[in-house]
């Protein structure tokens, strides 16, 4: 939001839905066509996917996944009805979104948590970052103020008091290492490793850049009353869609959380 690169992302991502959804937009609306799901790739798109290969059929779920790399497009084509359903989000990105967008999107289920986590290339432990060191941190309002917290849970920094979801660098008020913040977007993060000190990176982005957030992080969030776990979501009025309550259910079921617990060894937490 705050870059050029998030914008461009949104915008190509918005060009694939028009390709390749415009056609599908009336089986999304249809409980009788088959539910398209948009999601990030990892690791929400790998657990749709193996509800779809191995638990839909039985249940007569006829299941599509469609994959974006943004935080945006999901939820508008959400909106719009280019698809059913969405599974990326957590609870105050959701609220943050509806009310800078107008929109009305509801969860439907929580599914897993994707732990945040600090990462470098340059030191072993957060206490290594030097006086002066530049911290890359998410650039979207919710996910900013989520990395922020997390390094004032471990002494890095001190926010001011009550500060919630949208507490950004001009809310500490202690920075004992006089740290530095680059604001990037999500995707970029970790990518970004080898030209800051560290970087707070998203769950799903860590994974996909081959970090395993319970070995490589230098802190991580803890799961303990969390309020950032990502779920299925759906435009206010479809959460009885007969397809929707279908998902819920196979995402919430035991053999979902062996597949998480399987394939993600931590780095993904299933939260049912």
């Amino acid at each position: 939001m705050r870059n050029t690169a998030k914008i461009t992302t949104a915008v190509l991502a918005a060009g694939a839905l028009t390709l390749g959804l415009s056609a599908c937009g009336a089986d999304s609306a249809s409980t009788d066509g088959p539910l398209i799901v948009a999601a990030s790739p990892v690791p929400h798109a790998e657990i749709l996917t193996y509800v779809k290969d191995n638990l839909a059929k039985k249940e007569g779920l006829d299941l599509q996944v469609k994959e974006f790399t943004d935080y945006v497009t999901p939820n508008t084509a959400t909106q719009d009805g280019s698809v059913g359903a969405n599974y990326f989000q957590n609870k105050p990105y959701l609220d943050d979104f509806n009310k800078k967008n107008g929109t009305d999107i509801v969860p439907v289920v929580t599914v897993h948590l994707e732990p945040l986590g600090l990462y470098s290339h340059k030191v072993k432990k957060a206490d290594d970052l030097k006086s002066g060191a530049t911290v890359a941190i998410p650039n979207d309002t919710v996910n900013e103020a989520r990395a922020l917290k997390l390094l004032a849970a471990n002494g890095l920094i001190t926010l001011k008091a009550g500060v919630g979801n949208e507490a950004t660098p001009s809310d500490i008020t202690k920075n004992p290492k006089n740290l530095k913040f680059k604001e990037l977007e999500a995707a970029q993060t970790p990518r970004s490793l080898d030209d800051v000190d560290a970087a707070v990176v998203n769950g799903n982005y860590a994974i996909e850049s081959d970090l395993k957030p319970s070995e490589d992080a230098l802190v991580l969030e803890s799961p303990k009353n969390n309020p950032y776990g990502n779920f299925l979501a759906v435009k206010k009025g479809n959460e009885d869609d007969p397809r929707v309550k279908k998902l819920a259910k196979l995402l919430t079921s035991p053999e979902v959380k062996k597949f998480i617990q399987d394939k993600y060894a931590g780095s993904v937490l299933a939260s049912f």
